[in-house]
């Protein structure tokens, strides 16, 4: 079992900045990717961002130039740095962990980010 908490959420003006957090812990030795998601009311969940064990990150169209994914593995944090906020960035964003050995996904409780003024 692996647990994933988020934290960083909150409400931020349009054009500001947020750094969005992920403790991993339990059975990490197996995550193969770790990434953000998001969902907004009345959509469904999407990508934002996403990170290999190797360091190779892809980001939704949506973001590139504006987010970064990286991560810590001394401390098995993943962060997600959001710079020049949108109000359609407004979200809850969810933490995920895939195993591919055993096909399983985790995700976290999710932290709210909110862009408005």
């Amino acid at each position: 079992q692996v647990q994933l908490v988020e934290s960083g959420g909150g409400l931020v003006q349009p054009g500001g900045s947020l750094r969005l957090s992920c403790a991993a812990s339990g059975s990490i030795f197996g995550i193969n990717t770790m990434g953000w998601y998001r969902q907004a009311p009345g959509k469904e969940r999407e990508l934002v961002a996403r990170i290999t064990n190797g360091g190779s990150t892809n980001y939704a169209d949506s973001v590139k130039g504006r987010f970064t994914i990286s991560k810590n593995n001394a401390k098995n944090m993943v962060y997600l740095q959001m710079n020049s906020l949108k109000p359609e960035d407004t979200a809850v964003y969810y933490c995920n962990a895939e195993v591919s050995k055993t096909r399983t996904a985790y995700w976290g409780q999710g932290t709210q980010v909110t862009v408005s003024s």
